[in-house]
């Protein structure tokens, strides 16, 4: 995989970018694919986890390496998101375009890896948390499949019973799903998760 990197992280930022627009109060406390988060609290994680691989692409690993991040919370979402979220995503995506970024290693959140494994993790949550917000305020959602077939091969060397704290047990999928849905499959995200109707 490292023969296909930099990857553009342009496409995802702009996508959640979008997203953001069609999120409403009321959205907030709705469920999310990611057991026990409602939308308030992806939009915690997607804040943290925007300036913890930013940090990690800079070679910044004395900021925020020591351990992993706090646990996303609807109380600890910043009453600022809806303007500061899109600043740190294009921070993010600017982080990744640096050459610098890719090579050697990067630290994030206490866990040190090759740099280019650290950026295809970094466009994985960046993507995975782009359909749950999507899926999650019933909004649509699409990713580039080049991209996509990058994320089945890193998602497939991962454990089929799934990983704590960041994939679920693998779900079936077929070799006629298209790419998104076997990315989803491979992460633990059921694709045909939909949140329960509003009443």
């Amino acid at each position: 995989m490292a023969d296909r990197v930099p990857l553009d992280f342009d496409p995802p930022v702009r996508q959640i970018r979008a997203l953001l627009l069609g999120v409403d109060e009321r959205d907030l406390t709705t469920p999310t694919p990611c057991p026990g988060w409602p939308v308030a609290a992806l939009l915690d994680h997607l804040m943290g986890l925007a300036y913890a691989f930013t940090q990690g692409a800079r070679k910044r690993s004395d900021i925020g390496a020591g351990g992993p991040p706090p646990e996303p919370s609807a109380e600890h979402l910043s009453r600022h998101w809806r303007s500061r979220l899109p600043v740190v995503l294009e921070e993010l995506a600017m982080a990744w375009k640096d050459p610098s970024a890719w090579t050697g290693t990067a630290t994030v959140g206490g866990v040190t890896l090759p740099a280019t494994d650290m950026g295809i993790f970094a466009m994985n949550e960046l993507i995975m948390h782009g359909w749950d917000l999507a899926r999650a305020t019933d909004q649509d959602y699409a990713a580039d499949p080049r991209t996509l077939e990058m994320l089945i091969e890193f998602l497939s060397q991962s454990p089929a019973e799934g990983t704590p704290g960041l994939f679920g047990p693998a779900l079936p999928t077929g070799p006629g799903d298209d790419p998104l849905r076997q990315a989803l499959g491979l992460a633990g995200r059921d694709p045909t998760w939909h949140p329960p109707r509003r009443r």
